[in-house]
Protein backbone atom coordinates (compact mmCIF):
# COMPACT_ATOMS: atom_id res chain seq x y z
CA UNK A 1 0.00 0.00 0.00
CA UNK A 2 1.45 3.17 -0.87
CA UNK A 3 0.66 5.89 1.78
CA UNK A 4 1.86 9.83 2.66
CA UNK A 5 3.08 12.22 4.76
CA UNK A 6 -1.23 13.99 4.18
CA UNK A 7 -2.67 10.37 5.57
CA UNK A 8 -0.95 11.03 9.48
CA UNK A 9 -0.80 14.40 11.81
CA UNK A 10 1.75 12.14 13.86
CA UNK A 11 4.88 14.16 13.67
CA UNK A 12 7.18 10.92 14.53
CA UNK A 13 5.34 9.10 11.52
CA UNK A 14 5.20 11.91 9.11
CA UNK A 15 9.00 12.37 9.77
CA UNK A 16 9.97 8.37 9.00
CA UNK A 17 7.51 8.89 5.54
CA UNK A 18 9.99 12.01 4.57
CA UNK A 19 13.10 10.47 5.58
CA UNK A 20 12.70 8.27 2.84
CA UNK A 21 12.76 10.80 0.27
CA UNK A 22 10.26 9.80 -1.94
CA UNK A 23 7.68 12.21 -4.29
CA UNK A 24 4.69 11.05 -5.65
CA UNK A 25 0.78 10.90 -5.58
CA UNK A 26 -1.12 8.97 -3.10
CA UNK A 27 -4.09 6.91 -3.84
CA UNK A 28 -5.19 7.22 -0.34
CA UNK A 29 -5.58 11.18 0.17
CA UNK A 30 -5.25 11.85 -3.41
CA UNK A 31 -2.54 14.57 -2.60
CA UNK A 32 -0.08 15.12 -5.18
CA UNK A 33 3.81 16.09 -5.11
CA UNK A 34 3.57 14.70 -1.64
CA UNK A 35 6.39 12.69 0.78
CA UNK A 36 5.01 8.97 0.25
CA UNK A 37 5.81 5.87 1.54
CA UNK A 38 5.61 1.72 0.31
CA UNK A 39 4.76 -0.62 2.90
CA UNK A 40 5.53 -3.31 0.93
CA UNK A 41 9.04 -1.50 0.24
CA UNK A 42 9.60 -0.29 3.80
CA UNK A 43 9.36 -1.66 6.95
CA UNK A 44 10.14 1.21 9.72
CA UNK A 45 6.49 2.20 10.10
CA UNK A 46 6.01 -1.59 10.95
CA UNK A 47 8.44 -1.74 13.61
CA UNK A 48 6.96 1.26 15.02
CA UNK A 49 3.45 0.36 15.23
CA UNK A 50 4.11 -2.77 16.47
CA UNK A 51 5.47 -1.95 19.53
CA UNK A 52 3.05 0.65 20.26
CA UNK A 53 -0.17 -1.66 19.71
CA UNK A 54 1.71 -4.51 21.96
CA UNK A 55 -0.08 -2.44 24.47
CA UNK A 56 -3.44 -3.94 23.60
CA UNK A 57 -4.95 -7.82 24.02
CA UNK A 58 -7.24 -8.96 21.70
CA UNK A 59 -10.78 -9.84 24.41
CA UNK A 60 -10.08 -13.55 23.40
CA UNK A 61 -7.48 -13.22 25.70
CA UNK A 62 -8.12 -10.79 28.06
CA UNK A 63 -8.96 -11.95 31.91
CA UNK A 64 -12.96 -12.80 32.27
CA UNK A 65 -13.04 -10.14 35.34
CA UNK A 66 -11.77 -7.58 32.21
CA UNK A 67 -15.49 -5.53 31.93
CA UNK A 68 -16.60 -5.69 28.56
CA UNK A 69 -17.09 -1.68 28.71
CA UNK A 70 -13.42 -1.02 28.74
CA UNK A 71 -13.28 -2.76 25.47
CA UNK A 72 -13.38 -1.50 21.90
CA UNK A 73 -12.40 -1.72 18.06
CA UNK A 74 -8.63 -0.79 17.55
CA UNK A 75 -9.38 1.16 14.37
CA UNK A 76 -12.16 3.28 16.86
CA UNK A 77 -9.50 3.52 19.44
CA UNK A 78 -7.08 4.80 16.91
CA UNK A 79 -9.46 7.34 15.69
CA UNK A 80 -10.78 8.62 18.98
CA UNK A 81 -8.10 8.38 21.16
CA UNK A 82 -4.67 8.82 19.95
CA UNK A 83 -3.73 11.86 17.25
CA UNK A 84 -2.30 9.87 14.78
CA UNK A 85 -4.56 9.82 11.38
CA UNK A 86 -5.34 12.48 9.63
CA UNK A 87 -9.35 12.58 8.89
CA UNK A 88 -9.84 8.93 7.96
CA UNK A 89 -12.97 6.71 8.21
CA UNK A 90 -12.53 3.66 10.37
CA UNK A 91 -12.23 1.10 7.14
CA UNK A 92 -9.27 3.81 5.90
CA UNK A 93 -7.16 3.23 9.30
CA UNK A 94 -8.34 -0.79 9.49
CA UNK A 95 -6.72 -1.15 6.13
CA UNK A 96 -3.71 1.20 6.67
CA UNK A 97 -2.55 -0.63 9.66
CA UNK A 98 -3.02 -3.97 8.33
CA UNK A 99 -1.26 -2.97 5.73
CA UNK A 100 1.78 -1.67 8.58
CA UNK A 101 1.55 -4.17 10.30
CA UNK A 102 0.71 -7.27 7.76
CA UNK A 103 2.85 -9.63 9.46
CA UNK A 104 1.27 -9.33 12.89
CA UNK A 105 -1.61 -9.19 11.19
CA UNK A 106 -1.24 -13.06 9.81
CA UNK A 107 -0.72 -13.96 12.99
CA UNK A 108 -2.63 -12.41 15.23
CA UNK A 109 -5.74 -11.36 13.40
CA UNK A 110 -7.79 -11.41 16.48
CA UNK A 111 -5.79 -7.75 17.61
CA UNK A 112 -7.00 -6.47 14.50
CA UNK A 113 -11.03 -7.94 14.57
CA UNK A 114 -11.69 -8.67 17.63
CA UNK A 115 -12.77 -5.66 20.85
CA UNK A 116 -9.58 -5.33 22.46
CA UNK A 117 -8.67 -3.63 25.98
CA UNK A 118 -5.43 -2.82 27.57
CA UNK A 119 -4.98 -5.35 30.63
CA UNK A 120 -3.24 -3.03 32.91
CA UNK A 121 -5.59 -1.06 33.49
CA UNK A 122 -7.34 -3.43 36.16
CA UNK A 123 -3.60 -4.51 37.30
CA UNK A 124 -3.55 -3.11 41.22
CA UNK A 125 0.36 -3.46 41.07
CA UNK A 126 0.82 -2.20 38.05
CA UNK A 127 -1.10 1.03 38.91
CA UNK A 128 0.30 1.36 41.94
CA UNK A 129 3.96 1.73 40.21
CA UNK A 130 2.72 3.64 37.48
CA UNK A 131 -0.54 5.48 37.75
CA UNK A 132 -0.27 9.90 37.20
CA UNK A 133 -2.62 9.52 40.66
CA UNK A 134 -1.72 7.48 43.53
CA UNK A 135 -5.36 6.07 44.19
CA UNK A 136 -6.03 6.25 40.12
CA UNK A 137 -8.98 8.54 41.09
CA UNK A 138 -9.11 12.61 40.59
CA UNK A 139 -11.75 12.83 43.03
CA UNK A 140 -9.05 10.98 46.29
CA UNK A 141 -6.65 14.07 44.34
CA UNK A 142 -9.19 16.74 44.65
CA UNK A 143 -10.11 15.84 47.66
CA UNK A 144 -6.49 15.10 49.71
CA UNK A 145 -5.69 19.20 48.62
CA UNK A 146 -9.06 20.39 49.58
CA UNK A 147 -9.70 18.71 53.07
CA UNK A 148 -6.14 17.29 54.23
CA UNK A 149 -2.83 19.09 52.73
CA UNK A 150 -2.90 22.19 50.85
CA UNK A 151 0.57 22.13 49.88
CA UNK A 152 2.17 18.89 49.79
CA UNK A 153 0.58 15.65 48.90
CA UNK A 154 1.24 11.83 47.86
CA UNK A 155 -1.87 11.37 45.61
CA UNK A 156 -0.13 12.73 42.62
CA UNK A 157 3.12 11.15 41.14
CA UNK A 158 4.68 14.36 40.46
CA UNK A 159 8.05 12.69 38.58
CA UNK A 160 5.62 11.32 36.31
CA UNK A 161 4.42 15.01 35.82
CA UNK A 162 7.53 16.34 34.80
CA UNK A 163 8.17 13.68 32.40
CA UNK A 164 5.15 14.35 30.89
CA UNK A 165 5.50 18.19 30.89
CA UNK A 166 8.92 17.50 29.14
CA UNK A 167 7.30 16.23 25.78
CA UNK A 168 4.60 19.10 25.79
CA UNK A 169 7.13 22.02 25.56
CA UNK A 170 6.41 24.99 23.20
CA UNK A 171 8.75 27.72 22.61
CA UNK A 172 7.59 31.15 21.64
CA UNK A 173 9.89 33.71 19.84
CA UNK A 174 10.60 37.37 20.97
CA UNK A 175 8.26 39.48 19.53
CA UNK A 176 4.80 37.56 19.56
CA UNK A 177 1.61 39.40 20.34
CA UNK A 178 -1.11 38.30 22.92
CA UNK A 179 -3.99 40.49 23.89
CA UNK A 180 -5.51 41.18 27.86
CA UNK A 181 -8.79 42.33 28.04
CA UNK A 182 -10.61 44.24 30.92
CA UNK A 183 -14.31 45.75 31.65
CA UNK A 184 -14.06 49.39 31.28
CA UNK A 185 -15.26 52.98 30.39
CA UNK A 186 -15.53 54.39 27.09
CA UNK A 187 -12.07 56.07 28.20
CA UNK A 188 -10.56 53.07 28.70
CA UNK A 189 -7.24 52.03 30.50
CA UNK A 190 -3.60 52.94 29.38
CA UNK A 191 -0.76 50.62 28.80
CA UNK A 192 0.33 50.87 32.58
CA UNK A 193 -3.03 49.68 33.58
CA UNK A 194 -3.40 46.77 31.35
CA UNK A 195 -0.75 44.22 33.18
CA UNK A 196 -1.40 41.81 36.01
CA UNK A 197 -3.17 43.27 39.09
CA UNK A 198 -0.49 44.16 41.64
CA UNK A 199 0.12 41.52 44.64
CA UNK A 200 -2.37 43.45 46.89
CA UNK A 201 -5.09 42.62 44.36
CA UNK A 202 -4.00 39.53 43.12
CA UNK A 203 -7.21 37.39 43.19
CA UNK A 204 -7.21 33.01 42.71
CA UNK A 205 -6.94 32.27 39.31
CA UNK A 206 -7.12 28.74 37.10
CA UNK A 207 -3.31 28.92 37.35
CA UNK A 208 -2.26 31.25 40.72
CA UNK A 209 -2.87 31.53 44.52
CA UNK A 210 -4.16 35.21 45.98
CA UNK A 211 -1.56 37.20 46.26
CA UNK A 212 0.41 35.37 43.74
CA UNK A 213 0.53 37.43 40.15
CA UNK A 214 0.34 36.10 37.09
CA UNK A 215 -0.47 37.24 33.31
CA UNK A 216 -3.61 35.99 31.60
CA UNK A 217 -3.19 36.68 28.24
CA UNK A 218 -5.66 35.20 24.93
CA UNK A 219 -4.00 34.22 21.46
CA UNK A 220 -6.67 36.47 20.19
CA UNK A 221 -8.78 39.83 20.08
CA UNK A 222 -11.89 37.19 19.88
CA UNK A 223 -10.26 35.10 22.96
CA UNK A 224 -9.45 37.64 25.49
CA UNK A 225 -13.04 39.45 24.96
CA UNK A 226 -15.33 35.95 25.42
CA UNK A 227 -13.14 34.94 28.08
CA UNK A 228 -13.29 38.13 30.09
CA UNK A 229 -17.54 37.57 29.63
CA UNK A 230 -18.78 40.77 29.24
CA UNK A 231 -21.99 41.91 28.86
CA UNK A 232 -24.06 43.65 26.18
CA UNK A 233 -23.13 47.24 25.89
CA UNK A 234 -20.37 47.10 28.03
CA UNK A 235 -17.03 48.77 27.17
CA UNK A 236 -14.10 46.84 27.27
CA UNK A 237 -10.09 47.64 26.75
CA UNK A 238 -7.80 45.17 25.39
CA UNK A 239 -4.48 45.63 25.38
CA UNK A 240 -1.90 44.23 22.61
CA UNK A 241 1.09 42.36 24.49
CA UNK A 242 4.45 41.89 22.89
CA UNK A 243 6.89 38.97 24.20
CA UNK A 244 10.05 40.80 25.39
CA UNK A 245 12.27 37.57 24.54
CA UNK A 246 12.11 33.70 23.82
CA UNK A 247 10.07 31.35 25.99
CA UNK A 248 9.00 28.02 26.57
CA UNK A 249 5.61 27.53 28.07
CA UNK A 250 3.95 23.99 29.13
CA UNK A 251 1.41 23.12 26.17
CA UNK A 252 -1.50 21.34 28.17
CA UNK A 253 -3.99 21.78 25.32
CA UNK A 254 -2.03 18.62 24.14
CA UNK A 255 -0.88 16.90 27.38
CA UNK A 256 -3.56 13.83 26.28
CA UNK A 257 -2.53 14.13 22.79
CA UNK A 258 1.43 13.16 22.84
CA UNK A 259 2.64 10.82 20.61
CA UNK A 260 3.20 7.19 21.43
CA UNK A 261 6.11 7.09 19.24
CA UNK A 262 7.99 10.11 21.23
CA UNK A 263 11.65 8.39 22.34
CA UNK A 264 11.40 7.28 25.60
CA UNK A 265 7.76 7.32 26.06
CA UNK A 266 6.61 4.33 28.21
CA UNK A 267 3.34 4.33 25.83
CA UNK A 268 1.46 1.46 28.27
CA UNK A 269 2.52 4.10 30.94
CA UNK A 270 0.70 6.92 29.54
CA UNK A 271 -2.04 5.05 27.64
CA UNK A 272 -3.04 4.26 31.33
CA UNK A 273 -3.01 7.78 32.55
CA UNK A 274 -4.44 9.20 29.28
CA UNK A 275 -7.78 10.53 31.43
CA UNK A 276 -5.83 11.77 33.62
CA UNK A 277 -4.51 13.69 31.70
CA UNK A 278 -7.00 15.00 30.02
CA UNK A 279 -8.38 16.07 33.09
CA UNK A 280 -5.59 18.17 33.75
CA UNK A 281 -6.51 19.86 30.30
CA UNK A 282 -10.15 19.96 30.99
CA UNK A 283 -9.68 21.25 34.55
CA UNK A 284 -7.33 24.21 33.49
CA UNK A 285 -10.20 25.51 31.24
CA UNK A 286 -12.84 24.29 32.97
CA UNK A 287 -15.52 27.60 33.21
CA UNK A 288 -15.65 29.10 36.89
CA UNK A 289 -19.09 30.78 37.64
CA UNK A 290 -19.45 33.74 39.87
CA UNK A 291 -21.33 31.16 42.14
CA UNK A 292 -18.34 28.46 41.87
CA UNK A 293 -15.57 28.15 45.67
CA UNK A 294 -12.38 29.30 45.04
CA UNK A 295 -11.44 26.07 46.32
CA UNK A 296 -12.61 24.70 43.05
CA UNK A 297 -9.16 26.45 41.75
CA UNK A 298 -7.34 23.99 44.09
CA UNK A 299 -5.81 21.72 41.94
CA UNK A 300 -5.10 23.55 39.06
CA UNK A 301 -3.12 26.01 40.68
CA UNK A 302 -1.13 22.99 42.47
CA UNK A 303 -0.03 21.65 39.12
CA UNK A 304 0.55 25.50 37.74
CA UNK A 305 2.74 25.65 40.80
CA UNK A 306 4.73 22.36 40.68
CA UNK A 307 5.08 23.25 37.02
CA UNK A 308 6.61 26.67 37.86
CA UNK A 309 8.84 25.08 40.25
CA UNK A 310 10.58 23.06 37.61
CA UNK A 311 14.41 23.82 37.42
CA UNK A 312 16.90 23.28 35.63
CA UNK A 313 20.52 24.06 36.42
CA UNK A 314 19.13 26.56 38.39
CA UNK A 315 17.05 27.98 35.88
CA UNK A 316 13.28 27.83 35.76
CA UNK A 317 12.65 25.28 33.18
CA UNK A 318 9.31 26.53 32.24
CA UNK A 319 7.68 30.64 31.73
CA UNK A 320 4.35 29.89 31.72
CA UNK A 321 1.17 27.19 30.88
CA UNK A 322 -1.36 27.51 27.97
CA UNK A 323 -4.44 26.01 27.68
CA UNK A 324 -7.83 25.97 25.73
CA UNK A 325 -10.29 28.69 26.00
CA UNK A 326 -13.78 27.09 26.28
CA UNK A 327 -15.28 30.68 25.96
CA UNK A 328 -13.88 30.57 22.52
CA UNK A 329 -13.17 27.35 20.76
CA UNK A 330 -10.53 28.46 18.26
CA UNK A 331 -8.75 30.04 20.74
CA UNK A 332 -6.34 29.06 23.75
CA UNK A 333 -4.98 31.18 26.55
CA UNK A 334 -1.53 31.62 28.28
CA UNK A 335 -0.80 31.90 32.12
CA UNK A 336 2.31 33.58 32.21
CA UNK A 337 4.34 32.93 35.52
CA UNK A 338 6.55 36.36 34.90
CA UNK A 339 4.60 39.11 34.26
CA UNK A 340 7.42 41.54 33.11
CA UNK A 341 8.21 39.40 30.46
CA UNK A 342 5.01 40.97 28.53
CA UNK A 343 5.16 44.48 27.38
CA UNK A 344 1.79 46.16 26.76
CA UNK A 345 2.67 48.19 23.54
CA UNK A 346 -0.96 49.38 22.19
CA UNK A 347 -4.84 49.68 23.69
CA UNK A 348 -7.99 49.71 21.83
CA UNK A 349 -11.41 50.63 23.08
CA UNK A 350 -14.20 48.76 21.89
CA UNK A 351 -17.74 49.09 22.45
CA UNK A 352 -20.05 44.87 23.21
CA UNK A 353 -23.06 44.97 20.65
CA UNK A 354 -24.79 41.94 20.89
CA UNK A 355 -23.77 38.69 22.55
CA UNK A 356 -25.04 35.23 21.39
CA UNK A 357 -26.43 33.60 24.15
CA UNK A 358 -26.84 29.68 23.14
CA UNK A 359 -28.80 26.99 26.08
CA UNK A 360 -29.11 23.51 26.39
CA UNK A 361 -32.02 22.03 28.67
CA UNK A 362 -30.16 20.33 31.61
CA UNK A 363 -33.59 18.68 33.16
Amino acid sequence: MIICEKCFCDTEVISIIRSKKEIGSCPQCKSKNVYIYDTNKYDDLNILFDDFLSIYTPSSQLPDSYPNSETFLLKDELIENWNIFNNKSKSEVYNIITSICKEKYQYNAELFDQPVGIQELYDKEYLSNHSLLTTNSWDDFVEALETKNRFHTHYINLDLLERYCSYIRKPYKAGEIFYRCRISSKDGFNCEEMGAPPIDKTADGRANARGIRCLYLGDSLDTTIYETRVGAYDYVTVGMFELKKDIIVVDLKVIHQISPYIEGLDCLEYAINREHLNKINDEMSKIMRRSDSTLDYIPTQYITDFIKSITHDGMAEYDGIEYKSVMHGDGYNLAIFDPSLFKCVGTNVYRIDTIDYRKHSIK
